[in-house]
């Protein structure tokens, strides 16, 4: 795909995780940050490949359900666990429904602290 979107947008959550041996299975939060990539082969009648206005938007719709809240009273971390893979990938696959066709998710990184990250990149066929 030769044209390749960026954009970040961050948000505040508490979680624990479930079964897990160590300080992470207490209550904490964090500041989250996710880095959205997209990319596709088209550009629109305006030369873009996807108003970065718009990607925005869906990002922080995906978002918004998460921000100041408990994780893991939110589905579908209500029942999955709420870990930074799997916060990446359902990101990835919400933010992959509401893009227009031939826009592509490429990847989504969740950082759960300025060093610590986990991303995830879908199979593409």
């Amino acid at each position: 795909m030769p044209y390749e979107l960026f954009i970040q947008a961050e948000f505040g959550a508490a979680h624990n995780l479930r079964e897990y041996n160590g300080k992470c299975e207490r209550l904490h939060g964090h500041n989250w940050k996710i880095d959205l990539r997209v990319a596709g082969d088209a550009l629109n009648g305006e030369g873009m490949l996807l108003d970065f206005a718009e990607l925005k938007r869906i990002l922080r719709e995906v978002l918004d359900r998460f921000d100041h809240r408990y994780l893991n009273e939110v589905p579908p971390f209500d029942k999955l666990n709420p870990t930074s893979e799997n916060l990446a990938r359902f990101i990835a696959d919400e933010a992959a429904a509401r893009l227009p066709e031939g826009v592509r998710v490429v990847s989504v990184t969740a950082w759960e602290s300025d060093r610590c990250a986990a991303t995830f990149t879908p199979v593409t066929k």
